[in-house]
């Protein structure tokens, strides 16, 4: 290489340099401003994380409290005093109240508690289901039978999380209405069903046998 090229090569890689230094001074604040948005971000991430933390804390020591009192309507006076920052929050709290006002006899206040839960669409599926089943056990000796069977029935649709507890709620609806026959039906279903919990398989074995049936029982379950 001659010194000619030599300095036309030095020259370019200055004026290389020099272009983007120039290009740095005039667009570099916006990586500044990138970096700090990011940073920034970051430590707000962990700060809400934190609050959420204590909110979470605070929540549960104060619903300790709250059932820490010996008599039930004490209980639910307490509980009534809380608010949580979010819906799940809230939900546990009012479940939470709803027991204290059933114990305490308000039971048409813990329904109607739990109603408002079960109405909430911004809860989970599953909030809403156990606020509906409680609510309709909670009124299993006023409600029609069928009222009961259609809240019920609405429970012990494919994919529920209740499904077995609502069949079981609903043949004990067809033994009050003296069909014997159908109550034993499903809860022989329910013996069965390899998604029921042993506890559940032996309350349905016990209530065949009391309702005059001849349980027939699933491998590993003892009459």
């Amino acid at each position: 290489m001659s010194d000619t090229d030599s300095f036309i090569d030095e020259v370019t890689e200055e004026v290389r340099r020099d272009r983007l230094f120039a290009t740095f001074r005039r667009y570099g604040w916006i990586a500044v401003v990138l970096v700090v948005i990011v940073v920034a971000g970051a430590a707000w991430n962990e700060i809400r994380k934190a609050q959420a933390r204590e909110a979470a804390r605070a929540l549960g020591d104060a619903v300790l409290t709250a059932i820490s009192q010996h008599d039930p309507a004490d209980r639910a006076a307490a509980l009534s005093e809380i608010t949580a920052d979010t819906d799940g929050g809230n939900a546990i709290v009012e479940f939470a109240l709803a027991g204290a006002r059933a114990q305490a006899g308000q039971v048409d206040d813990a329904v109607a508690v739990l109603d408002g839960i079960a109405r909430n669409g911004e809860l989970p599926e599953i909030y809403r289901q156990i606020a509906s089943f409680k609510s309709l056990t909670l009124q299993a000796g006023t409600l029609p039978a069928a009222d009961l069977r259609i809240g019920f029935e609405a429970l012990a649709g494919p994919g529920s999380h209740l499904r077995l507890l609502a069949e079981e709620q609903l043949a004990l609806v067809d033994a009050t209405e003296g069909d014997a026959a159908a109550a034993i039906e499903r809860f022989q279903a329910i013996l069965l069903d390899t998604e029921a919990t042993s506890d559940l398989q032996q309350r349905a074995a016990q209530a065949i046998v009391a309702l005059g049936g001849e349980p027939q029982l699933p491998p590993g379950i003892q009459g």
